[in-house]
């Protein structure tokens, strides 16, 4: 009788690293990792609070951490200079939107199938590759600016909307990861898998995605924070205003609002802040169990 494959390994799944119950034991590490818990949430504690402080709280000397008379007057002074701007706020805002979610599912797709080729298939120059790969993770993006420049001038891509999502495809670190979490997945599966005659898009689509998806999440976020922040793209490579993103136009309004009065300026760039950093807060707090489910796989052979 054919075996089902799909069925037999649909409920594979990779199990939780936290333990389901408390321990006595555990207190010291509890004691240990709280304080430190606190110490790293004081940035994202200052950020909320100082988008609601009044001027003379953001000026106060010595600073203050935490707002005492909270108020609404930055975000109300963001708003009106949004309202002002020649082109709609929600241009930019759409132009964000359509851009992240775009880089999101095509970076997934691009990281895991290259992933899927450099773990699981044999062919030459596999580990040349993986090499290369691995050597590209040592250079930050400012030092290969001009290069990219070179790049997008040579395929006619600037001034485009594609500039935005083509360049950032290729993401070293979501190919590491993937391929050395998909190094964990037994090879046993795929080698049943194709004894009952399933091609090599059946077991990426079918067996390999649904394995993968902690790593799969964590791509997720690294490219949504990378998207969604993204101003560089729309002060380099592209002049048509209409085609620029929510995060250059928060940076050029809070840039020329400080510069004309540096009071104001600083609490609508306290505002435009926390506006900026709330989605990738949500994302992160969603998806945030299969990041550290894929830390602790990504160096597993």
């Amino acid at each position: 009788m054919k075996r089902n494959w799909f069925r037999r390994f649909r409920g594979v799944r990779n199990r939780g690293i936290n333990p389901q119950d408390f321990h006595v034991s555990q207190i010291k590490f509890y004691l240990l990792l709280l304080p430190l818990a606190a110490f790293m949430l004081l940035p994202i504690l200052f950020i909320f609070s100082s988008a609601f402080k009044p001027s003379d709280e953001l000026y106060a000397y010595p600073p203050r951490f935490f707002v005492v008379n909270p108020t609404l007057k930055n975000f109300t002074d963001l708003f009106s200079k949004m309202s002002s701007s020649g082109i709609p706020v929600s241009r930019y805002l759409f132009n964000s939107i359509v851009i992240t979610l775009v880089a999101v599912v095509a970076s997934i797709l691009v990281s895991s199938a290259a992933a899927y080729a450099l773990s699981k298939k044999r062919f030459k120059l596999k580990q040349t590759l993986f090499a290369v790969n691995t050597v590209a993770l040592m250079f930050v993006p400012i030092a290969v600016t001009i290069p990219r420049f070179l790049v997008v001038e040579r395929l006619h891509l600037l001034d485009t909307f594609w500039v935005h999502i083509l360049p950032g495809l290729a993401m070293p670190v979501g190919l590491f990861l993937l391929k050395q979490f998909m190094d964990s997945v037994p090879n046993e599966i795929i080698e049943a898998a194709q004894i009952d005659g399933a091609s090599d898009l059946q077991i990426y689509w079918r067996i390999i995605l649904p394995m993968i998806r902690p790593a799969i999440a964590t791509i997720a976020i690294l490219t949504f924070q990378a998207a969604w922040n993204n101003a560089e793209t729309s002060t380099l490579y592209v002049n048509t205003e209409s085609l620029k993103t929510f995060a250059f136009y928060l940076s050029t309004l809070t840039t020329a609002t400080t510069g004309a009065n540096a009071v104001a300026g600083q609490g609508i760039a306290a505002a435009a802040a926390l506006i900026m950093f709330l989605p990738n807060l949500i994302i992160f707090i969603v998806l945030q169990s299969q990041v550290m489910s894929t830390m602790s796989h990504s160096g597993l052979k």
